[in-house]
């Protein structure tokens, strides 16, 4: 006697199946994952209709059969090179992992996301990265000083870098902002409004970024025949460090008339300072920043001018990126500047 079988087939836990689809497509199994997997050899009917009933089933391929026949996992790791409790309260830096999340989404990837700090934090990442979790890894402004670049050579993985690779000069695949062009603006547009004793908050000087920046507003200053002595203080990228290097500069030149500031959070920072001490802004210092962060420049008091750069467009080019080099492995290493612009608002 036969019995009639009862509930879900072929998948005991009710989910649809691979077979389910191909069936429901009425094309053969091997098709139906060609189709799924975006294999060239299908006929564009038979790839729709496949699309078409793994819509209508709800049909999730499994990662892990489906790992077994790509080679990958759909996952990408996001490296920050910073102590957590920094990069939490950093508004730059959280705009850059939403960036990731969606466009890593937009693409169909998981992203997964580590905080390398400490020697002990070094060695775990590794590990995993070499663990064959994830597909490729992008990478966030190391410090100059930071091993973490140099250990990452080392894996058989794909890595792009945001901002400069500490200790890398050549062979790595970067994306960054021109920095150095962002801060010329930003001091030419203080030239060109007739300030003359123009001082900078700069931001740590084992970051390629900040030295970039600095770099800019020393070479900008000179061009114009301003003497740059004694008008630059080093700041942290947090709030607390740009207000204690805004009151060490105004103890020591009490005559500045303009300050350019290498980040936004540390302009917030240099703008508390200035309002204590009495100093109006724009009349009697300018102020001109470097990020233009939506949630921040608009809002302080005045509103900040500040060199725009989109945190979001610079994910987006790391991920197409890091996506050429997992098809291409030996894909030429190259290095993207990305053009920046000078938002202006009350504060200059």
């Amino acid at each position: 006697m036969k019995v009639a079988r009862v509930g879900p087939r072929p998948g005991e836990d009710g989910r649809p199946t691979l077979e389910d689809v191909a069936v429901s497509a009425g094309v053969s199994r091997s098709t139906a994952s060609r189709a799924l997997n975006d294999d060239g050899y299908v006929s564009a009917r038979s790839r729709e209709k496949v699309q078409a009933a793994a819509r209508e089933l709800g049909y999730s391929p499994n990662q892990a059969a489906r790992s077994l026949v790509t080679k990958r996992t759909g996952a990408v790791a996001v490296v920050l090179s910073e102590p957590e409790a920094r990069l939490l309260d950093d508004p730059y830096r959280t705009a850059v992992m939403r960036a990731g999340y969606r466009e890593l989404a937009d693409v169909g990837c998981q992203m997964v996301l580590i905080f390398s700090d400490t020697r002990e934090d070094l060695d775990r990442t590794v590990r995993f990265l070499d663990g064959g979790h994830v597909d490729g890894v992008l990478v966030f402004a190391p410090h100059r000083t930071d091993p973490l670049p140099k250990a990452l050579r080392q894996l058989r993985i794909p890595v792009v870098y945001g901002g400069q690779a500490a200790g890398l000069k050549r062979g790595v695949h970067v994306v960054d902002f021109d920095n150095e062009g962002g801060a010329k603006l930003a001091v030419a547009h203080l030239v060109e409004a007739g300030h003359r004793r123009i001082a900078t908050i700069a931001g740590p000087q084992d970051q390629s970024a900040a030295i970039d920046r600095l770099s800019g507003w020393r070479k900008t200053l000179l061009d114009a025949g301003l003497d740059p002595a004694d008008l630059m203080e080093e700041g942290d990228f947090t709030l607390t460090g740009g207000a204690k290097a805004m009151a060490n500069l105004l103890a020591r030149r009490p005559d500045l008339d303009a300050v350019f500031v290498a980040s936004d959070m540390m302009a917030l920072g240099a703008l508390r300072t200035l309002h204590s001490a009495g100093r109006r802004i724009p009349s009697d210092v300018a102020v001109v920043s470097f990020d233009d962060n939506a949630t921040l420049a608009p809002e302080m008091d005045p509103p900040l001018t500040s060199v725009h750069q989109d945190p979001r467009e610079q994910v987006r080019v790391m991920v197409e990126t890091l996506l050429a080099v997992m098809d291409d492995r030996d894909l030429k290493p190259r290095q993207r500047i990305l053009p920046v612009s000078l938002t202006h608002r009350a504060s200059s």
